[in-house]
């Protein structure tokens, strides 16, 4: 049975790696595969055969499994045609919104469309909505809650992502939670056109969501003003929208992020509190007339309670992997004991496995199900079948429960370090003392007060979660003071498949039975995983043009130098290009430091993540065109001004400053996009010009004062290709083979504009897009023995790691 489910988990974590969904033929050949797996399995007189044909079976019912409910859930597309054009929702809001600095984001059910023109539109039965504020008209939208009715007038677009290395996959997440379209409500006030229709949709969605939506404005409320409201918050319901940034890289720094939200342990708790309750309770009415034990016997009584604790706390905890783990392990469990037999803690696990991925093939994506399954299978790995001493009476001592539980604290911690630097790149070294304060303090003393504060009435309530509360700001000043040593984490690049293959048989070495020879051997084995360098180019560079929207952001590497060249644009005041693509990635590939940041110029769209990468990495020196009093010349260790004739090489790479010129700065009423820095980078016989946002003059200028320097093998088209760039002249002067595009999925300046494409088309320049493409890695190769010899290669990323679920 194991290796069936197990096999399961295999084939459908198989499919969520394929580039395309198997066609008919394809799936009709596994079928017959899996029927002959199947009869080997029935027939083999051999235990090992029938193990390998049961994973088989396994593994292919998986795979046709998840195909089966991707086709499904991608059935349901927006139509090209109807992107952007505003059309009119009537529907139900199907989750908790979320309430952030520019407005409201909540997810719709659709009931019912229609076009510009009145005509009756099939949409998506779910979608993903923004509705922002309008501050100069100082309104913002009403408030919203589960189980509304609504009539909206929105623009759509279909499911898109930022699609980078190391950075969060936005369209597989919309796929998971069935959101097949994204977009804006359009318009505030009376004369919006938007109307409440209803105050409650019944639905057992609406029940839930309305219940955690209650919860949180109760806690919300009492805690108001209160730095860590949204932990308590989150250890109740499941939400974590509400947490800062700056609190999430301390929990990160010390590895207790898996405490602040609905954790297994704190399902277990509930559950087994609930179980203890109600087990004592039906035991205790056999004194009293209604004797409860001779209808059923308490053991089954508590198993159903804890169950349904466990599932109502699921519920509330927005049904994520964890919890869902933890549920059915707890359901399997109730089920074994209700029907007499025995079941062993592997056969749980993997039964529990089987029933996440039965239910969300998707899972299998996010490193939560990786972490939370591991960790229990880390755990029966050192403690079943391992004897512990006992009493006489059969009861262990209260030391040997304290080292047990140490044990497998330790156990935890050394058995995820391989997957930890596998799916983050990091790992914390202070975790081990983090998580011995924090695992006892918030599962039995800060959970309980906010699950009671939640629900008691007040104001017993507001000083249950102000104690709470009280406990999570003492914690956060030792996690705070553990997180600021230098050596809190340890970083290194994502690891090659042989180093997680070393580092996982060093892990099981590591922590095997007593008895078993030098297991501090182990250790050894982790020397590739930890000592792991990030990869640079040996001859020439190498250049990243990450997909940040609409913005700039590139990284230019030589063999021991980096610099980045603007840092993409700000999303939200707690989101920008930096913290969501640039630092990612950045952990992805292992590098803590940057010899040098460019910010072109000011706008936002190039200078909105510098802070939050100064913030997180140490920058050698800034250069930029910004005015002195700016913030991140305030923040930078050291700052130059950008000046045309500036020059410097790296590792036989040359850098030249092109533009601006001095005389520039003092030009009353200079546009920030006319002081751009203009920068060409050379090796050999390629190079590439980076040239910021620089419009039709300065191109004119830099065609009059320094012609012989613009020739360029690889050109980023200036100001995202508008057309008040790239004039032809220019590009003549240039003659790039290649031009790199970053713009935003159907940004609203249309860049690039139609005409200028057709520009560079007509010159037969390939034109590489980031809303296209995704990231985009272009390759300056320069041959030692051969200096003359030079070439550029090209690797996107949505063609090097295509999903079936990305869109065109």
């Amino acid at each position: 049975m194991r290796s069936l489910l197990l096999g399961f988990a295999a084939g459908v974590g198989l499919l969520q790696t394929r580039a395309a969904l198997p066609g008919a033929v394809q799936a009709a050949l596994l079928l017959i595969a899996l029927m002959l797996a199947a009869v080997v399995a029935c027939r083999m007189q051999r235990a090992s055969t029938r193990v390998l044909a049961r994973i088989a079976s396994g593994a292919i019912t998986g795979f046709l499994w998840a195909a089966l409910l991707a086709t499904h859930y991608l059935a349901e597309e927006l139509p090209v045609a109807v992107e952007g054009q505003e059309l009119t929702l009537t529907g139900v809001v199907a989750n908790l919104p979320y309430r952030f600095e520019r407005g409201l984001r909540f997810h719709f059910a659709v009931e019912q469309a229609t076009g510009p023109d009145g005509s009756a539109l099939t949409l998506p039965s779910r979608v993903a909505l923004s509705w922002y504020d309008d501050p100069r008209a100082q309104l913002s939208p009403p408030a919203l809650h589960p189980g509304e009715r609504w009539r909206l007038s929105v623009k759509l677009k279909r499911p898109h992502g930022n699609a980078n290395p190391g950075g969060f996959d936005y369209e597989a997440w919309l796929l998971e939670q069935g959101l097949r379209a994204t977009g804006s409500v359009r318009g505030l006030g009376p004369d919006s056109g938007n109307r409440r229709l209803a105050a409650f949709v019944f639905s057992p969605t609406a029940m839930v969501e309305g219940c955690r939506g209650w919860l949180r404005e109760r806690m919300a409320a009492a805690l108001a003003g209160q730095r860590y409201a949204g932990v308590i918050i989150a250890l109740v319901i499941g939400d974590q929208r509400d947490i800062g940034q700056d609190d999430w890289k301390v929990f990160t720094r010390t590895g207790i992020g898996h405490l602040v939200s609905i954790s297994g342990l704190h399902i277990t708790m509930v559950a087994g509190l609930f179980a203890a309750l109600v087990q004592a309770l039906w035991r205790r009415s056999f004194y009293t007339r209604a004797q409860l034990p001779l209808l059923l016997p308490a053991q089954k009584a508590a198993a159903l309670a804890g169950t349904a604790a466990a599932l109502v706390y699921v519920l509330l905890a927005g049904f994520g992997v964890p919890a869902q783990r933890t549920l059915y392990m707890i359901a399997v469990l109730a089920i074994a004991l209700w029907t007499g037999r025995i079941a062993s803690v592997s056969h749980v696990l993997c039964t529990a496995l089987a029933v996440v991925l039965l239910l969300d093939p998707w899972a299998v994506l996010w490193p939560g199900f990786w972490l939370s399954f591991s960790a229990v299978a880390v755990i029966l790995y050192v403690s079943v079948g391992r004897a512990r001493p006992v009493l006489q009476d059969g009861t262990a001592s209260r030391m040997q429960t304290l080292c047990d539980a140490a044990r497998t604290q330790y156990a935890v911690t050394v058995g995820l370090v391989p997957l930890t630097l596998l799916l983050f790149g990091q790992i914390s070294l202070v975790s081990p003392l983090a998580n011995a304060v924090a695992i006892p303090l918030v599962s039995f003393a800060v959970t309980p007060l906010a699950l009671a504060g939640s629900v008691a009435p007040a104001p017993l309530s507001a000083w249950l979660l102000l104690a709470a509360h009280w406990l999570v700001a003492q914690l956060a000043l030792l996690l705070e003071w553990l997180s600021g040593f230098a050596l809190a984490v340890w970083a290194a690049p994502i690891p090659a498949w042989w180093m997680f293959a070393l580092g996982l048989t060093g892990m099981l070495w590591l922590l095997a039975p007593r008895g078993w020879p030098a297991r501090w051997l182990g250790l050894l084995l982790w020397l590739p995983l930890l000592l792991n360098a990030p990869d640079a180019p040996e001859h020439g560079f190498r250049v990243t043009a990450f997909d940040v929207g609409q913005g700039n952001a590139l990284l230019v590497e030589t063999a021991s130098h980096r610099l980045l060249y603007d840092t993409g644009p700000a999303y939200t005041p707690d989101s920008d290009g930096g913290s969501r693509v640039i630092l990612p990635y950045l952990r992805y590939r292992g590098i803590s430091r940057l010899d040098a940041m460019l910010v072109s110029h000011s706008d936002i769209d190039h200078a909105g993540g510098a802070l939050s990468v100064l913030d997180e990495i140490d920058v050698g020196w800034v250069g930029s065109s910004l005015e002195p009093d700016h913030e991140i010349i305030n923040q930078a260790s050291r700052h130059s001004r950008c000046l045309a004739g500036q020059n410097w090489t790296w590792d036989g790479v040359r850098f030249e400053m092109l533009h601006p010129t001095p005389s520039i700065y003092d030009i009353p009423g200079q546009k920030p996009n006319g002081r751009s820095c203009t920068i060409r980078v050379s090796a050999g016989g390629v190079s590439m010009l980076l040239a910021g946002d620089i419009e039709a003059p300065q191109e004119s200028q830099l065609l009059s004062g320094m012609p012989q320097r613009l020739p360029s093998t690889v050109l980023l088209a200036p100001h995202h290709g508008s057309g008040t760039s790239s004039t032809p002249d220019f590009l003549d002067a240039v003659a790039p083979q290649i031009a790199v595009f970053q713009v935003g999925y159907r940004n609203r300046y249309r860049h690039p504009k139609a005409e200028v494409e057709q520009r560079y088309a007509l010159r037969q320049i390939r034109g590489l897009r980031s809303d296209r493409d995704g990231a985009i890695s272009l390759d300056f190769a320069q041959s030692p023995s051969e200096p003359g010899t030079a070439a550029v290669s090209v690797d996107t990323f949505r063609t090097r790691h295509r999903r079936y679920w990305h869109g065109d």
